[in-house]
């Protein structure tokens, strides 16, 4: 105990940690330099936003189909596996395009494979990390996973941008992948609580859609999950398809340029840093989480929908005091339903979740593209941010209660 509170940088919450930290930071590179790369190649937002649907679309059916399998049996065996074949699948996709030029079609194939494998991996870190952070140390350790990846941001989307056009993608690529092996072999010595699960003598297909079947019911009895799940699909959705829009503005807008966009990381991590510090070290009270989240989603999608008309020192600003509300929300909100949601099941609900939220943003993506197409770019964030507004209040204040109810579950 510290200061009256569990401890919580224990020697597993502490590797896993450092494997996050490798994993994002490989990640974090790596994204950013291919989102520039295929919109450099192909000089189209709806070609760009294809490719982020594309890469959503395993998001949606694999975590779904190994989910169950996943709930009975070591994840930890998931989690190693998955970080190993990722940092393989991304040095060969370095390598291919080191030796072959860009080819639009072959990159969509390419993403595809590497989502897939992405989906395992995600799924199964989701799944483990409430069981390496101590019992009572929720909000804490969420905090410090927000903390951390806002840190790595700031620190990586800036050098990427710099070796976008120095190393070159393919380069980077590889990079991500020997530092994603680097993770895996970190977490192989992570030691972590796996519960006591329900085991058959054969796993049969029958058995299997059971699995799915139960976490399903289970999903549609609890309203405040689901109405959590539906503003997070639009909001995240809009949020996703819009980011193509952006780096067509930065490249195309008079006076704005790559290196200003990547500073966007760093005004972020100033506010989510700031945020994650307060809920570190503050306890917010339970009966206090879900206003104190709302009047979030509120500030936040009013501030996208003014982000592209302001001068450039305030859309920094912007994004300042939208990554100190996001992080305070994010961090409630994970360490409540992660909380919340049963362990046995964790990781079929969260497949449920998670291919909800693809879902959405796969197609959100492809809309907000298109509209990209024909519409001013301001104008088309603007429109995303009324729609994610309305959406906050459509099911989120409409299921108050509800929704309050997750949020007053947690420690």
């Amino acid at each position: 105990m510290q200061d009256g509170r569990p401890a919580l940088w224990t020697r597993d919450f502490t590797l896993v940690t450092l494997a996050s930290a490798l994993g994002a930071a490989g990640g974090i590179a790596g994204g950013f330099a291919l989102s520039f790369f295929v919109f450099d190649e192909t000089g189209s937002t709806l070609a760009s936003a294809l490719v982020i649907a594309i890469q959503l679309v395993p998001h949606v059916l694999v975590p779904l189909a190994v989910s169950p399998v996943m709930d009975r049996l070591p994840r930890k065996a998931f989690l190693v596996a998955g970080d190993v074949v990722c940092g393989a699948a991304y040095a060969a996709l370095g390598l291919w395009l080191l030796r072959f030029s860009f080819s639009y079609v072959g990159y969509l194939a390419a993403s595809l494979a590497i989502a897939c494998l992405e989906a395992v991996d995600e799924l199964a870190w989701t799944s483990i990390y409430p069981e390496v952070i101590p019992e009572g140390a929720e909000q804490r350790g969420y905090a410090v996973s927000s903390m951390l990846y806002t840190t790595l941001a700031v620190v990586m989307a800036p050098l990427a941008a710099v070796l976008l056009d120095t190393v070159g993608v393919p380069r980077l690529l590889m990079a991500q992948g020997v530092l994603a092996m680097a993770a895996a072999l970190i977490e192989s010595l992570v030691h972590v609580r796996e519960h006591e699960r329900a085991h058959v003598d054969e796993y049969t297909f029958a058995t299997w859609a059971e699995d799915l079947r139960e976490a399903a019911c289970y999903l549609v009895d609890e309203r405040g999950l689901r109405s959590l799940l539906a503003y997070q699909a639009v909001s995240n959705g809009l949020a996703t398809g819009y980011e193509p829009v952006l780096i067509a503005f930065f490249r195309t807008a008079p006076g704005m340029t790559v290196a200003l966009y990547s500073l966007f990381s760093v005004a972020e991590f100033v506010g989510r840093t700031l945020g994650s510090v307060v809920q570190y070290h503050v306890k917010v009270p339970k009966e206090r989480r879900f206003h104190l989240t709302f009047f979030v989603y509120q500030v936040f999608d009013l501030m996208d929908s003014c982000l592209l008309w302001l001068p450039y020192p305030l859309m920094l600003a912007n994004r300042c005091v939208c990554g100190f509300l996001g992080g305070n929300s994010y961090i409630m909100r994970e360490a409540a339903t992660q909380t919340y949601i049963p362990e046995r099941m964790r990781s079929r609900v969260n497949a449920f979740q998670g291919a909800v939220l693809m879902a959405a943003c796969s197609s959100l993506a492809l809309v907000v593209g298109a509209l990209g197409e024909v519409l001013d770019y301001r104008a088309c964030v603007t429109v995303c941010g009324i729609a994610s507004l309305a959406a906050s209040w459509a099911v989120v204040w409409r299921r108050r209660a509800d929704v309050r109810a997750v949020f007053e579950a947690g420690e």
